[in-house]
C-alpha cells in the first residue's frame, strides 16, 4: 500500500500509550490498533483531526506515502 501510517513513532515520541491515545480520541483500542498497525483501509478526517490534537501533531507526522515499486506509476 501507497500510505504509511506512522501512528507508533508520533506515539513513542509524545510517550503516549494506545489506551491513552484511544480515551483521548474517543476510538475503541481494536480500531486504533488496525490504524497503528496499517491495517486501516480508510480513517476519517475526523478521526485523524482527534488523533493530531492529542499528540500535538500535524497529519504528515502520522501519514507517509511510500511509492509501490511493484505498480510504477499510474494515470488516473
Amino acid at each position: 500500500m501507497g500510505i504509511v501510517v506512522n501512528l507508533d513513532v508520533m506515539m513513542a515520541k509524545r510517550k503516549m500509550s494506545l489506551t491513552e491515545l484511544a480515551g483521548a480520541v474517543d476510538i475503541t483500542l481494536a480500531n486504533l490498533s488496525i490504524l497503528k498497525n496499517n491495517k486501516a483501509k480508510a480513517v476519517r478526517f475526523t478521526t485523524l483531526e482527534a488523533i493530531c490534537r492529542a499528540l500535538s501533531c500535524q497529519p504528515g507526522d502520522i501519514l507517509e506515502y511510500v511509492e509501490d515499486a511493484n505498480q510504477g506509476s499510474r494515470i488516473l
